[in-house]
């Protein structure tokens, strides 16, 4: 019997969509990619497969759950399955050096941004840059992963040569232009089935390692996700936007066209001239389930209903 396949690496992530699966009475199946075997001489099952794994598995002991995954969807994709987020979406999920590129592709501006290999590099690709204050971020995270604010070049000196260095897992670090935003937020924009579905505000206050998730472990901590209780007295963290739709959202929906991306979360945040960037993409989304209650707008039963049509 054909079903929805979903492909993935943390249990965690996937209960809610299983239970509007559930709820939709759709037949699924879930692949978790951290080890297994696949027969690539075999054919395989039919079905819709919808692509999970994130850039943060190897924060989970799952280091080559994205290696291991592209070659099941190079499998899949080879016999010409349906796939939701296949294997372009997938080297995009694991690179933002990748992920900038291609929305600069599509006209989407992104803060000015150096990759470096090498700690002698990035000192030097932070001379380069010649803007302060900057930040740094992993090419692969997730999580915030590798993000540090520095005023100076030399206050990043003495972080590199440090042994609280935080060495990217693909060895590449970016160097990025900071921008300031005039209030301490940023807007997610979500799509399913490459059309925009609702931008959610996010409080930043208290940093970036915050996302949208109702479970998401960060160092053995939990974030304050599934919570709308307000920071700082400015609001809830998780915000959804009502009759909101920027005029970019048109060249966002052709990005995701381009590179064959269904389902994705993109970060944006604007400067204090009212300049937008685009800074992350994310293909394995999230959804607040307190801010989609106060909507009444709920991504998963979107997602579900997009896949059970597919099927």
């Amino acid at each position: 019997m054909s079903k929805i396949y979903v492909l993935h690496e943390n249990n965690e992530w996937t209960v809610h969509l299983e239970r509007r699966l559930q709820e939709l009475g759709l037949p699924y199946e879930m692949w978790h990619l951290d080890q297994g075997t696949v027969d690539l001489s075999a054919i395989p099952p039919e079905g819709v497969f919808y692509n999970r794994i994130s850039a943060s598995s190897h924060t989970r002991d799952h280091r080559f759950a994205p290696e291991f995954t592209e070659a099941v969807l190079a499998w899949l994709e080879r016999h010409g399955r349906t796939v939701i987020n296949g294997s372009r979406a997938l080297r995009l999920e694991v690179s933002k050096a990748n992920q900038y590129m291609a929305l600069n592709a599509a006209g989407i501006p992104t803060p000015k941004t150096i990759a470096a290999l090498g700690k002698a590099q990035l000192i030097e690709a932070a001379r380069s840059l010649n803007m302060t204050p900057f930040i740094t971020k992993h090419n692969r995270a997730g999580k915030g992963q590798g993000v540090y604010l520095f005023d100076s070049v030399e206050e990043l000196e003495t972080y590199v040569n440090s042994t609280g260095f935080d060495e990217p897992v693909d060895g590449i670090t970016l160097v990025q232009q900071y921008i300031k935003a005039p209030e301490p937020y940023i807007v997610r924009h979500e799509f399913i089935g490459g059309k925009f579905i609702y931008g959610v505000k996010v409080d930043t206050s208290k940093g970036f390692e915050l996302c949208p998730a109702d479970v998401c472990s960060i160092e053995d901590q939990f974030c304050p996700t599934n919570s709308s209780a307000p920071t700082q007295g400015v609001g809830p963290k998780f915000e959804i936007l009502k009759d909101y739709k920027p005029d970019f959202i048109e060249m966002m929906e052709a990005f995701l066209a381009d590179n064959n991306i269904q389902v994705a979360g993109i970060e944006v945040i604007t400067d204090d001239a009212g300049r937008y960037y685009a800074y992350d993409v994310n293909t394995n989304t999230n959804y607040n389930s307190d801010a989609e209650a106060i909507a009444q707008q709920f991504g998963m039963l979107e997602l579900a209903k997009y896949l059970g049509g597919l099927l």
